[in-house]
């Protein structure tokens, strides 16, 4: 008898070596190990804001799809957050501060494409994201706050307060991913989208290390 692979274990399997090269992209490095600046990480989070603004608009949009609709939970919402970490970080003209990198200005694009009409896009991009804040997001954060002499303000972004056990919440969203009922290919359209969302986050730490040097020079 044979057991079918739960789909999350098949995403998670299929997109090891993206998510790997995204990890490892030099800005993100750098920045993990003490070789970047407060305003490499500052940066960085002007660039979430434009791709969260956009994800949870599709959210919002999704909000009451049979599918994708339980996947929109508000303890994962984080532009509040990113709200406040880029006015503590920048000050209270932040917006005016910050610009989408041409990386960001084709995910916001991707995003806003598929994330309120197709189910499947929309979760793919939501797992990329979500799941990996709740993941390496929390070593970010810890990190980033020695770094930068930096207290809760400033990190707020990989903080969900409304969470109270994120392991068990990481393992019960797995669960409602395999309980999709989705066909074949449908499950490779969304693994596809997964790559693909990898691939953006892979391009915009190249965008950022690119904005860096240009700005060094």
């Amino acid at each position: 008898m044979t057991t079918e692979t739960p789909f999350s274990t098949l995403v998670r399997e299929r997109t090891r070596m993206d998510h790997s090269s995204s990890e490892g992209a030099d800005f993100m490095t750098d920045l993990m190990r003490g070789r970047g600046t407060r305003e490499d990480y500052v940066a960085l989070s002007a660039q979430h804001y434009f791709i969260y603004e956009a994800l949870e608009a599709a959210g919002e949009a999704q909000r009451g799809d049979a599918v994708a609709g339980p996947f929109v939970f508000d303890s994962l919402l984080r532009l509040d957050a990113l709200r406040a970490d880029l006015e503590h970080l920048i000050g209270e003209n932040w917006r005016e501060q910050i610009a989408p990198l041409p990386t960001t200005v084709e995910y916001v694009a991707r995003i806003n494409e598929v994330g309120p009409s197709w189910a499947g896009g929309f979760i793919a991009h939501h797992y990329t994201r979500y799941l990996g804040d709740l993941s390496g997001g929390q070593m970010i954060a810890r990190l980033m706050k020695r770094q930068f002499e930096l207290t809760d303000a400033g990190v707020e972004f990989y903080a969900f307060p409304k969470i109270e056990d994120i392991a068990a919440f990481k393992d019960a969203y797995r669960e409602l991913l395999d309980g999709v009922d989705w066909t074949e290919e449908e499950r490779e359209r969304v693994i596809a989208e997964v790559v693909l969302a990898y691939k953006y986050n892979t391009e915009l730490f190249v965008d950022l290390g690119t904005a860096k040097a240009a700005a060094a020079a």
